[in-house]
């Protein structure tokens, strides 16, 4: 069996560095769902909030042709109080920007190595984005909720066998 070329690992890779930032996240006392819609027609890696209402979003890079490629994570900026890229261990730090954090994560866990810079949401546009995001949870829930169920034959709604 052939060894997979580099660029076919890209997505593994991006899910394990989503997935030890979602860890560092909830350690962080933020909570947080992946590809979340933004009102500009953008789509967040990750969206989190925390336990005082900030809004943080989190772009994840997975590799140098990936943060070369993407140019739109400013306009991320208007939906959150502080955006960070999350990164590989192998990824050089000193390509990301200054506006923005810095998160190094694998698939288990991750580190903050620089803390993004505060820029605080006026209330309509936080409660906005934390309406959006609660509806976007709401219906993810309800989703899987959903799966896997079919009327029995007592009429009631059962889960399969």
């Amino acid at each position: 069996m052939m060894n997979p070329a580099p660029e076919d690992l890209l997505p593994r890779r991006a899910a394990e560095i989503c997935r030890g930032t979602r860890r560092l996240m909830a350690d962080l006392g933020f909570y947080g769902l992946t590809e979340m819609p933004l009102a500009n027609n953008r789509r967040a890696d990750i969206a989190a909030i925390g336990p005082g209402g900030d809004i943080w979003m989190i772009e994840i890079k997975s590799s140098i042709a990936d943060f070369k490629s993407d140019h739109k994570w400013r306009e991320y900026m208007d939906f959150c109080d502080r955006l960070s890229f999350a990164v590989a261990d192998d990824f050089p730090q000193d390509l990301i920007p200054p506006e923005a954090g810095l998160i190094v994560a694998d698939a288990f866990y991750g580190a903050v190595i620089r803390d993004a810079p505060e820029s605080r949401l006026v209330a309509a546009r936080r409660k906005a984005v934390t309406l959006r995001f609660a509806r976007l949870a709401a219906a993810r829930l309800s989703s899987v909720s959903n799966t896997g169920w079919t009327q029995g034959d007592d009429g009631l709604t059962s889960p399969l066998p």
